[in-house]
């Protein structure tokens, strides 16, 4: 057996790769052309294929991305090929579902606006506009303004769209917090011990009625482009908050910021954007109920070992003649 790697990986990674490859050859190609030639007679590849490079295979049997999404890996002829294709998913899930729940915090108890606040050096809570703020006599006797405008997460519920290897991790984070979770996803029908009934994608409509947070954890595929329009914003709570952590294509920047506009949603928390970088004079920027995060809610120092762990993992599984852990379809793009 033969696998091709391409581009070249340094020589750390390629140490671990040789040492569970066993009986099969590596070949470590530095260039596109190194990666045409030796294709020829290799049964596996890692890195990144192209269709000059499918085209001289001729007995090529699984191929492995080096990343989670597919959207920019896939190509027809790749599709229609029989090899097997396998991702990195899983890499982030613990990661991402941190940085959403950062973002439900921050927008419960207003903590972005506390942080401006603060660079304005003004001792203002939210919500003290209305004066029923209860004095150390009488104690809180009533539900204050100040009250009012922070979320009680207990009481609130997200409903998160996509309830994969990421989508799982958000749901039992956020139901760490007490709150009400509901999901919706083509595959997975519940998340042990914290979602019972997973619906089908059908079921979005009822999710936007009724969730305080709308988390995007889909990944891009055909269905999911552009699926949040107007159409998806006027079914949400005036009260909600959407969080995109999923594909920036999903959401479409026009609509989204006419929604804000308009105050058909209560706000945004964006790592990923329909246009990245987000253009600077963008009116995202300026929105005070807006959080933007530069597409790094998978930032981490974990994820470099984990990415080199799975590799391992599927080249161990390939040589010993199993299906690699990340398996995809194709056709799906996930």
């Amino acid at each position: 057996m033969k696998m091709i790697l391409h581009p070249a990986v340094e020589s750390k990674r390629l140490i671990a790769i040789e040492a569970v490859a066993g009986v099969m050859t590596i070949v470590n190609c530095d260039t596109a052309a190194d990666a045409v030639r030796e294709i020829a007679d290799a049964d596996a590849f890692f890195g990144k294929m192209t269709p000059e490079i499918l085209a001289a295979a001729r007995q090529l049997r699984w191929v492995q991305s080096p990343t989670a999404s597919l959207e920019h890996y896939l190509f027809p002829e790749l599709t229609e090929h029989p090899c097997q294709l396998s991702n990195m998913r899983g890499l982030f899930s613990d990661v991402i579902a941190d940085h959403v729940l950062g973002y439900v915090l921050c927008f419960a108890r207003n903590l972005h606006l506390y942080q401006r606040r603060q660079l304005a050096k003004s001792w203002a809570p939210v919500g003290d506009d209305v004066d029923d703020v209860p004095t150390f006599a009488t104690g809180p006797s009533i539900v204050s303004g100040v009250d009012a405008a922070h979320i009680h997460l207990a009481d609130a519920t997200l409903g998160v769209i996509g309830v994969g290897h990421i989508g799982r991790e958000i749901c039992r984070r956020a139901s760490a917090f007490g709150m009400t979770v509901v999901g919706v996803d083509p595959v997975c029908r519940s998340v042990p011990g914290i979602v019972e009934q997973v619906h089908d994608t059908d079921w979005l409509p009822e999710l936007l009625a009724i969730s305080d947070f709308v988390v995007i954890a889909a990944p891009h595929t055909p269905e999911t482009v552009k699926l949040f329009r107007t159409d998806l914003f006027v079914q949400m709570k005036r009260t909600a908050y959407l969080i995109n952590i999923g594909r920036g294509v999903i959401v479409d920047l026009a609509d989204l910021t006419s929604a804000l506009q308009d105050g058909l949603i209560a706000g945004a928390a964006l790592d990923v954007f329909e246009i990245e970088p987000l253009p600077a004079e963008h009116p995202l920027w300026g929105m005070e109920n807006v959080i933007i995060t530069p597409h790094i809610a998978a930032a981490s120092p974990r994820i470099s070992e984990r990415h080199l762990e799975t590799l391992l993992e599927n080249i161990r599984r390939f040589v010993n003649g199993q299906e690699p852990a990340t398996l995809v379809d194709k056709r799906k793009w996930y």
